[in-house]
């Protein structure tokens, strides 16, 4: 899990990884952006002595914790699972039968139906249907204010609406029940607790200021004047070049479409000759570029402003060269590397494995093994005149241009694309901010209230 370079757990997340280690409550780890969850996972899945399993509702999500896809781990169908069978084969219940503890990441892109599916599936293969996740630790890790999932259609709505209070991974039947008001979540019937476990140290912002107003941003509650500062921040014409002094400036937009025109025509523009680098990839990969964790063909010039997609893995003085979203110029380009300046020095940036994982049972040691099936390597670098809010998730930026264009679309996203900045210095707005912009699901409030 690019175990290199973990920074050390700050006292609040060494306390709530004592709390995973040592007990076997279910904990939902939450967090506003820059609070350090995806630090303290790694730390999880490196130092545990637990038997864990690691797995994300996506592929690049999986691939980016170094686990297995929620379906591919659970061998689950595609689509609602509802109140239809589960079949499993010997290997599958011999695998989940190992797990003492199964992380999730990205909990909030987790619906309802697949929460109460993993349930079902871990009390029938462990032969307990009468607790819990058959007794199964469950650790969530996610912040529902920043990633919803997938809406339903259709049929699908429809018997959500009939079964569920909401799509949410909350309000699945095993969560049923009221909060006990000290951070626990009482599941009901089935007597188990959630205990939702909030960090609270911010280290991505050092600004109270700047703070207060992604809180509002966050939560819904912009007032007039907090507005107005984000505004007249923003307001400001963004530079044409960047300067030698200067962090670059990345645009952060709602839709592909606009990301890929702004990322086109600047590539168009710069001369020389674009080079392709085309992706080696073997084994079961998934298909299309979305299941891809970078470009299969990466197309690059001199003078391109690219973002990096992962943690430099080589020890390097007191610290990585560069980490996932670092951001930087392309000043050469041969055929096994490409040379990038970040903050005025030039570093030789070579291909980059990503490797998909597959949950095994080891019956010789009656443990869980994790096995490569796939592949893929590539230069571990993106076009980077602009990126989409959503891809911008976990990342940080000193500057960047914000384009909701024609309004958020989605709970959550004005405040995924403000929080990415480390200071209201580097805001740019290519239009002033609506309240419609500021959207917050009433599930989440709901959820996260009766929790506190």
């Amino acid at each position: 899990m690019e175990g290199v370079n973990i920074p050390p757990l700050s006292a609040e997340q060494e306390a709530l990884f004592r709390l995973i280690e040592d007990t076997r409550e279910h904990v939902f780890v939450t967090g506003r952006a820059g609070t350090g969850k995806s630090t303290l996972l790694q730390h999880l899945a490196w130092h545990t002595s637990k038997q864990i399993a690691v797995c994300a509702p996506t592929g690049v999500a999986a691939l980016n914790v170094e686990g297995q896809t929620i379906h591919s781990l659970f061998r689950l169908p595609i689509g609602l699972i509802a109140n239809g069978d589960i079949d499993q084969t010997d290997a599958t219940r011999k695998i989940l039968n190992a797990i003492d503890t199964l992380v999730i990441d990205e909990i909030s892109m987790v619906n309802a139906d697949l929460m109460d599916g993993m349930d079902r599936a871990l009390r029938q293969a462990r032969g307990r249907r009468a607790e819990s996740f058959g007794g199964v630790q469950i650790v969530m890790f996610g912040d529902p204010y920043q990633l919803a999932p997938v809406p339903p259609r259709g049929d699908e709505l429809r018997y959500v609406r009939d079964h569920y209070r909401s799509f949410w991974f909350f309000d699945a039947h095993v969560w049923a029940g009221e909060a006990s008001g000290d951070g626990l979540v009482d599941l009901g019937r089935y007597g188990a607790e959630l205990r939702v476990a909030e960090l609270r140290d911010i280290h991505r912002q050092a600004d109270p200021g700047f703070k207060a107003l992604l809180n509002a941003v966050r939560y819904g509650q912009v007032t007039a004047d907090m507005a107005k500062i984000l505004n007249d921040t923003g307001a400001r014409t963004p530079p044409a070049a960047t300067a030698d002094d200067e962090a670059p400036i990345i645009t952060l937009a709602t839709r592909n479409d606009i990301v890929n025109t702004i990322n086109r025509r600047h590539l168009d523009a710069l001369p020389g000759r674009l080079q392709t680098a085309r992706a080696e990839i073997s084994g079961d990969f998934g298909r299309g570029e979305a299941s891809y964790p970078a470009d299969s063909q990466l197309q690059l010039k001199v003078g391109a402003q690219v973002m990096f997609l992962r943690n430099d893995i080589q020890p390097y003085g007191e610290g990585p060269r560069w980490v996932n979203g670092t951001i930087g110029t392309v000043v050469r380009i041969t055929g096994d590397s490409v040379r990038v300046e970040i903050d005025g020095r030039d570093h030789d940036v070579e291909p980059a494995v990503w490797e998909r994982f597959r949950y095994a049972y080891d019956p010789a040691s009656r443990k869980l093994s994790r096995d490569i099936v796939a592949e893929f390597t590539q230069f571990p670098l993106r076009l980077a005149w602009a990126v989409t809010i959503h891809k911008s998730q976990g990342k940080t930026y000193e500057r960047a241009i914000i384009d909701l264009g024609s309004g958020a679309f989605a709970p959550g996203q004005t405040y995924v694309a403000l929080s990415r900045l480390t200071s209201l210095d580097g805001l740019y707005l290519s239009r002033p901010l609506r309240p419609s912009d500021i959207r917050v699901d009433s599930d989440v409030q709901r959820f996260m209230a009766r929790a506190r």
